[in-house]
């Protein structure tokens, strides 16, 4: 199959809006070619094998001409690739995305293009500002504040008074005086509502309302920077009427979440529901052992009967044993063997195989499981338990006190260390510009102080899921919070109240 190339929106930064359809192209990419503004949520959605190239252009500074962009598009499909041209908002909306398409077109490229939400309308509405409003205006027009190098044109002042509608324009921070000026000397009324809006839909969104005459004095005493959008009109007006994404409990807060890639998407979505901004930052991932003639044996004893429990200490445990089961058997294996998992997350693990715990302990940590699963077991009762090969050994402990029981301790899978290839937390670090790391597990603490480059992190903001892992962040220096219980559930309560015990909320 020859080459193809998309071009891709991936919207204005919250990975809540990128589309289903910029998704699913996203997931079957070959060589993807991003730029500065698409969010940190979409680009984790990049898949693992496919290859980046990274286009970023900031206000003066472009990492590639736009020429070699469009060579680079034309190359890459031409060896037989799968293309994706990953853009901030939308690919037709000051773009370039037209340029991008005409060589493709030159040389017989398939091409297909996925609008994006533009944060034209996007950044706005987020900040309580409709665009249009029936008692208002009912037109808007969308311009560029940035001019191409060699164009000596004007915008016409006049005609954009004269239409009468909201302005929105776009790359437009640096000429934000000559912009408002141009109005007023126009015949702008001076005192028409306007705002310029930095970071829309992101965790540092802010927003600055004035008039078009004071707007340009208000945001430099602020110290807007790029990317802003700029809106005038009376709708602007509306902004603290209409507010709603900063009344959230997590609004204004960026979490840097290091679950397995695996698991990160159910709690990055609480989060995120909460109102938080999330850089998912998956420090660790697991490798199914070597020892695969033991993984068969264990298989096969159990499908004789051989054990009475199946004990799972996570939800990797859980997932990787049963792939393992069914690439060899099928779940009828289990007939008449107990389950028992650790806590919440396993638990809701199990069922997405049809299956259900038989036991949960009281305290969902290793010591407690091992201490009431031995007080139920009978004597002689045949224990199965598939972990990671560095499993904590409280459990085994706690197992060997039962009476007489016969343990078989399955190291399943390693956990590894690993660094993503995009997000670059020591970026965020260095800024200071993560609010709380969320760990769960002691594991995901390891993989992201290895990966953090020497970077001090004492003081740190540390959410933790329990004990364990909070005694391994307290080992670096960070400040910690612990969950009440060990769910995902009371963990997003816990950076709530973290967040508020800071003053990092309104709540």
């Amino acid at each position: 199959m020859g080459g193809k190339v998309w071009l891709v929106g991936g919207g204005p930064g919250d990975p809540g809006l990128f589309t289903l359809r910029g998704k699913e192209v996203l997931e079957q990419a070959e060589v993807v070619v991003y730029d500065a503004l698409v969010g940190p949520g979409v680009l984790s959605m990049i898949p693992e094998t496919a290859r980046l190239i990274y286009a970023g252009k900031r206000s003066g500074n472009h990492t590639l001409p736009q020429e070699t962009i469009n060579r680079i598009l034309l190359e890459e499909a031409q060896k037989g690739y799968r293309v994706v041209r990953l853009k901030g908002g939308d690919p037709f909306l000051f773009g370039r995305g037209g340029e991008e398409l005409e060589l493709l077109r030159e040389h017989g490229i398939p091409f297909e293009v996925v609008p994006g939400v533009t944060s034209a309308l996007a950044v706005p509405a987020y900040n309580g500002i409709p665009v249009t409003h029936r008692d208002f205006c009912s037109s808007v027009h969308i311009i560029t504040g940035h001019k191409r190098a060699d164009s000596a044109d004007n915008l016409d002042f006049e005609a954009l008074v004269r239409g009468g509608g909201t302005l929105i324009f776009l790359m437009g921070v640096r000429a934000l005086p000559e912009i408002c000026a141009g109005l007023v000397n126009a015949g702008m009324a001076p005192d028409t509502p306007a705002a310029v809006l930095e970071n829309g839909t992101t965790a540092r969104q802010r927003r600055i309302v004035a008039t078009v005459s004071t707007l340009p004095e208000a945001s430099a005493q602020s110290g807007i920077q790029p990317p802003a959008v700029i809106v005038v009109g009376p709708v602007c007006s509306l902004a603290e009427q209409f507010s709603w994404y900063e009344k959230r409990p997590l609004a204004g807060v960026r979490i840097l979440l290091t679950r397995p890639k695996q698991l990160i998407s159910g709690l990055s979505a609480m989060l995120r529901l909460q109102g938080a901004e999330v850089l998912e930052y998956p420090a660790i991932t697991t490798e199914l052992t070597e020892d695969k003639e033991t993984l068969d044996t264990v298989i096969l004893k159990l499908g004789q009967g051989d054990f009475d429990w199946l004990v799972f200490t996570s939800p990797s445990g859980v997932r990787i044993f049963l792939e393992q089961l069914m690439e060899r058997s099928d779940l009828r294996v289990l007939a008449g063997v107990r389950l028992a998992a650790i806590g919440r997350g396993s638990e809701k693990e199990l069922r997405k195989y049809g299956l259900r715990a038989d036991f949960i302990p009281s305290v969902y940590d290793g010591r407690t499981l091992g201490t009431e699963l031995a007080g139920i077991c009978g004597a002689g009762e045949r224990i199965l338990i598939p972990r990671a090969a560095a499993g904590n050994p409280e459990l085994i402990e706690e197992l060997s006190k039962g009476d007489h029981l016969i343990l078989t301790d399955l190291p399943l899978y390693h956990t590894v260390h690993r660094t993503p290839r995009i997000l670059d937390e020591t970026e965020f670090l260095q800024r200071e510009d993560v609010d709380f790391a969320v760990f769960t597990s002691a594991s995901t603490v390891r993989g992201f102080v290895e990966s953090a480059h020497g970077i001090d992190l004492t003081g740190l903001r540390a959410v933790c899921i329990g004990r364990q892992t909070q005694r391994e962040a307290d080992r670096f220096g960070m400040r910690t919070w612990v969950a009440a219980e060990a769910t995902l559930e009371s963990l997003v309560a816990c950076v709530e109240q973290a967040a508020a015990e800071l003053g990092l909320t309104e709540h």
